[in-house]
């Protein structure tokens, strides 16, 4: 893997093989072979699994208006840059303009993730897409659209998409669609989507990622603890 193994960390397994292993092989010289494809059950998704995923995803979502920005690419220095330590991030932001330089298979990539990363590594996958989107202080709808298509295909439910977009779309009711659940829910019914959604997005669902991937995810847990505590105060309850 030459200078790519320094920030890989932990290896690659499924996404050797499959529409990211052509991306990969396509920008290393040399096609790799879908080594996980007769294996049964999933596979154990490596931080470098997501990592690469991570890149091939972002770089989709970057590509959707036909306008690399750079405040997109600040954005992406920065997560790598916290997440990977500086050399790392280096390799892996080459790594990435390699990357936005091919056609992407975005349903065919989706639907690799959908197959091998468990769901709660999708959902955070999901987190940091629409944090992309929004680095530069709006939302564009083709990239509102390509975050929606790769959702659908790594068969991310529609309320979970939709409550992972109201922690950034700006939205009247969006402390209610973070929760899951409509303005007219009564207050034992947003007591129990709290804890439903508490437990279903706890950083320590995606802790195989390793700590500086859970800092993402405690953002994400962080904002459903506002939300909560937002309609609690908005309805005076105890």
């Amino acid at each position: 893997m030459g200078k790519w193994g320094k920030w890989i960390g932990g290896g690659l397994g499924w996404a050797l093989g499959g529409p990211i292993g052509a991306i990969l092989g396509f920008m290393l010289g040399s096609v790799f072979d879908g080594a996980q494809q007769g294996q049964e059950g999933r596979p154990r998704t490596t931080r470098g699994d997501f990592s690469v995923s991570l890149l091939v995803l972002l770089a989709a979502v970057m590509k959707a208006d036909d306008k690399v920005k750079r405040s997109e690419l600040d954005y992406v220095k920065r997560y790598l840059l916290q997440t990977m330590g500086e050399e790392a991030a280096r390799d892996a932001v080459h790594m990435l303009r390699d990357i936005l330089k091919q056609n992407i298979p975005v349903v065919d990539v989706s639907r690799q993730v959908k197959m091998y990363l468990d769901y709660p590594g999708r959902l955070q996958l999901l987190h940091l897409l629409y944090g992309l989107s929004g680095a530069d202080g709006q939302f564009h709808p083709a990239e509102l659209e390509m975050i929606d298509l790769i959702a659908r295909n790594m068969g991310v439910r529609e309320n979970d998409k939709n409550s992972i977009r109201s922690m950034f779309v700006p939205d009247t009711h969006a402390a209610y669609r973070i929760l899951g659940v409509d303005p007219s829910a009564s207050d034992e019914e947003i007591k129990k989507a709290y804890r439903r959604m508490a437990v279903k997005y706890h950083p320590d669902k995606v802790s195989y990622l390793g700590e500086d991937y859970m800092k993402a995810a405690k953002e994400k847990f962080q904002k459903i603890q506002e939300a909560y505590e937002q309609i609690r105060r908005e309805r005076g309850m105890k």
